[in-house]
This record gives structure tokens, sequence and C-alpha cells, in this order.
């Protein structure tokens, strides 16, 4: 992706224009497939947002619970949030197979929610936003599984069945605000300039 792209600055001012979607806070989910790019580009969104604070799904997905990470969510980041409170959620270790760590969410005027189902239909209801990264399936699987090497390979069997299984059932992209192209990182189509309605509303698997 493009380090300094010009699109970051107009979807930033973009984003804080909407009005809050969880108490203050505009809460803005960057879905898509694993390997599409989501962990990079919230980085650099946040960033351009002055360093709003991001919420990764993966600290809070399980290797028993790839994608039933809702409840945590609702109890530690969800609730807080809509009372204008900060939030609190525990950090699921990987390798140790355990939630060992927690860490905060501080209330601000956008909050990312970042990973594969983020635009679940469980959650959409509190979203001011939900984006898209726009990258086929195929090639963000071989983008991740380059990523993480062929020790990985049987995490990523167990996961392809689980994501495809996810979206089959639950799909975010037809809900997406605005598209970024997972290779370049810019926005590729965008609903963001029109009025503002409700977004309505997913799990992680790592072996």
């Amino acid at each position: 992706m493009d380090a300094a792209l010009p699109d970051l600055p107009a979807l930033a001012a973009g984003l804080l224009a909407l009005p809050p979607s969880l108490g203050p806070v505009r809460l803005v989910a960057v879905d898509g497939h694993a390997g599409s790019g989501k962990t990079t580009f919230a980085g650099r969104l946040a960033a351009a947002l002055g360093g709003a604070p991001v919420v990764h799904l993966d600290d809070l997905a399980t290797h028993r619970e790839p994608f039933g990470w809702t409840e945590r969510l609702r109890a530690g980041v969800l609730e807080p949030l809509a009372r204008g409170e900060a939030g609190r959620h525990p950090v699921y270790d990987w390798t140790a197979r355990a939630f060992t760590a927690e860490r905060a969410v501080p209330v601000a005027p956008v909050v990312l929610l970042e990973g594969v189902g983020a635009g679940r239909r469980a959650v959409r209801p509190h979203l001011a936003a939900l984006l898209w990264m726009e990258l086929e399936r195929a090639a963000a699987r071989a983008r991740g599984q380059l990523r993480d090497g062929p020790e990985l390979a049987e995490f990523w069997a167990g996961w392809s069945r689980a994501e495809d299984a996810h979206f089959a059932a639950d799909p975010s992209r037809p809900h997406a605000a605005a598209r970024v192209d997972g290779v370049t990182g810019r926005i590729v189509g965008s609903t963001l300039s029109e009025p503002h309605e409700p977004l309505l509303t997913c799990d992680i698997i790592r072996i």
C-alpha cells in the first residue's frame, strides 16, 4: 500500500463528519478477507484520524471460538462506549492459547474495529460506517499464506473453511459505505457523502 495516500485525509474527514453511533463514539469497522490488508489500512487510517483507537478482533477470537467473540466485544467495548466510558477487553495469546492480558479502549471521536467479521450482523447497528477491503478471496489468502509461511498451512486450511462459512451466512461487503483497494489502499467506492442511515448486524480461527 502507498504510505502517503491522498484519500486518507478525505476519508478521515468524512468519518468525523458522521453522527456518533455508539454513545459519543463513531464506531467504524474495517472488514475483509484474511490477508486483505485490514490491519495495515486500519493503522494508517487511525493515524489520519489523529491516533484513533483500534480494536483488533484477533485479540478477542480464540482457537475454539474463531467467530465467537461477539459477547466479549459487547461486554468489553460496545456497552462501555455506549455509556461514554472507556472499554477494556481481554487479549488472546495465540501461542499460549489463553487470554493473558487486557487492553483499554478509550472514548474517542472515532474508534476502529478491525478484523474478519467486523461488519457482522450483530455489530452493524452500532456502526457509523463499514469499510470493506476489496481484495479477491484467493489473492488475500495467497498473501496471508506467504506472510505466515508453510508452518501455518494447517491453520489456513481451517481458517478458509471457517471464513467461507461465515461470509456465506453473514456477508459484510454489501453493507459497506466505502470499499478500499486491498493492494493500493485507495478508496474504490464510497457512499460516505450520501445521507447517513444507521447500518444494520459473526467470528476467527488460528491453529
